[in-house]
């Protein structure tokens, strides 16, 4: 029996931003505090800190990453009426992701100085990669024949969104080619992509639902 999309977002929405606030908290817990030892080791608690500067880079960046993926994924679930099973699970796979974010943030503040970082660094951006992915395809499969859009949301608005959501996968393609080269540069464009996604844009144009 084919899933009728009768079901109300708001409990979806909830969901999803408990899991992104989760993982935007668990950002913190990264960031290492100098023990007294390796303060005295480095010469003082300031150079200790700089030492884990890393550490610092990669959970600023993360942070304002996942911010914009949260201030787009609730702006989104301003278009939806309603939501199905695959939405569901397009969702889902969306937040697992999400929840990998802070993984990949230690991978990267563990192996920024190291021969390796590069390969931390294009962990990175795939995982940024993948999820811009699922975002396009969140909004595609919701506007299809406009399945679970609400009856106000303009065919412009859904165009622009996607206009402005096609350059992301191009741009963290790139990203993983910079990050091969140089991890620092592949990380710096990925915080320059989520600034970019901050910017006001088309999808704050969406039509009032009527009454």
């Amino acid at each position: 029996m084919a899933d009728t999309p009768v079901k109300d977002t708001a409990r979806t929405e909830a969901f999803s931003d408990g899991v992104i606030a989760i993982a935007i908290t668990i950002l913190a817990f990264g960031i290492h505090v100098p023990t007294r030892e390796e303060s005295e080791a480095a010469g003082g608690l300031l150079n200790a800190l700089a030492y884990h500067w890393p550490e610092y880079f990669g959970y600023f960046t993360s942070f304002l990453v996942i911010l914009i993926m949260w201030i787009n994924h609730h702006r989104l679930f301003r278009l939806f009426r309603c939501v199905d099973h695959n939405f569901l699970i397009i969702n889902g796979l969306l937040l697992m992701c999400v929840s990998l974010i802070p993984f990949a943030t230690d991978l990267v503040a563990e192996y920024l100085r190291q021969p390796e970082a590069n390969i931390a660094a294009m962990v990175y951006c795939v995982l940024s990669l993948v999820i811009a992915l699922l975002f396009q395809v969140l909004v595609r499969y919701a506007a299809h024949q406009r399945r679970l859009l609400m009856p106000s949301v303009r065919d412009e608005t859904i165009a622009a969104i996607l206009r402005q959501y096609r350059f992301g996968p191009v741009i963290y393609v790139v990203s993983i080619v910079l990050a091969a080269l140089d991890a620092r540069v592949g990380i710096g464009l990925i915080g320059l992509i989520a600034l970019y996604f901050a910017l006001p844009s088309h999808r704050d144009e969406i039509v009032r639902p009527t009454t």
